[in-house]
């Protein structure tokens, strides 16, 4: 059965250091659930409470699961992975010990910190990408990640495509399925970076099968992307003018991905996100939207 949550990232709750305030845990937990979703992710490392007591505490009391966690690693540099694996190992524990061994670290490039990526978003070219060396460092340090986290707390581990980062366009999901272990690292599909990267993510979604272990619904809006490639926006800017739209309201055909998730038998968790900065829009009405958006596809 697909299950579906949301996540505060869809409150401004991001991992990038921006400007603005963006809405605490418990109004955050206490929309979700009125909203309808049954489970959310975790956000950045202190948002919600550290204590697995606690953090259960207040997930018990919303009925509400918790699906995953996104932990940033810049994996391009080899001396950066063991003190990624550490923050990795450590979120993963408070989740096990919360009681949510089936929830999943989203492992995911330090998007945003290279310049080049983040001025280009939505425009990569081959000459901005890794070179085999750094493929090479990249892969190993996604794996050695992982595999602390299976090895210390028998979590799973899939990696999140972004735009910002090292893996964003099409070949390089498809370079970073290549390069890394199939039993270690799965990959958690996000529907609207995908599209805004340059793809299809219905036909990804049939070429990684076995591979995509969670689901991110976010839908990417074909005008404000346009938009953004003809005036040379940065990722930043592209977000701010809404390139991650409502559900229904882009050009992801969410129709054809439920019917094709449908037949591969997918029974994982669908993870609702509408990127936001903080201060942008209402998120509870968003994530209302979204919610009954999702329920006309029987979901």
């Amino acid at each position: 059965m697909i299950k579906i949550a949301n996540a505060p990232c869809s409150w401004g709750v991001l991992e990038f250091d921006l400007e603005g305030k963006a809405a605490g845990y418990g109004q955050v937990l206490d929309e979700i659930k009125e909203t309808g979703y049954t489970g959310t992710e975790l956000g950045d490392w202190g948002f919600m409470p550290t204590v697995p007591e606690a953090l259960r505490k207040e997930l018990d009391k919303r009925s509400l699961s918790m699906v995953g966690a996104f932990v940033p690693v810049f994996l391009k540099d080899r001396s950066k992975h063991a003190s990624g694996a550490e923050t990795a190992v450590k979120t993963a524990r408070l989740m096990a010990y919360a009681g949510f061994p089936e929830a999943f670290i989203v492992l995911a490039d330090e998007n945003g910190n290279v310049k080049e990526r983040t001025l280009n978003a939505g425009r990569i070219k081959p000459s901005m990408g890794l070179t085999g060396d750094e493929w090479k460092v990249f892969g190993e340090g996604a794996n050695f990640v992982a595999g602390e986290i299976k090895s210390k707390t028998g979590l799973r581990t899939v990696f999140h495509h972004h735009c910002a980062g090292y893996v964003e366009t099409p070949v390089e999901v498809d370079k970073l399925m290549e390069m890394t272990d199939p039993s270690l690292v799965g990959l958690v599909l996000d529907m609207g970076h995908f599209m805004f990267g340059g793809g299809n993510p219905l036909g990804v979604l049939k070429k990684h099968i076995g591979r995509i272990w969670h689901i991110h619904f976010k839908d990417c809006h074909p005008e404000v992307a346009a938009r953004s490639r003809i005036n040379e926006w940065d990722y930043f800017k592209s977000v701010a003018n809404g390139v991650f739209c409502e559900l229904g309201k882009g050009a992801v055909d969410f129709p054809a991905i439920v019917k094709e998730l449908k037949a591969q038998k997918y029974s994982g968790w669908i993870v609702i996100e509408q990127d936001v900065l903080p201060g942008m829009g209402n998120p509870r009405i968003c994530a209302q939207h979204n919610r009954d958006y999702i329920r006309t596809l029987g979901l």
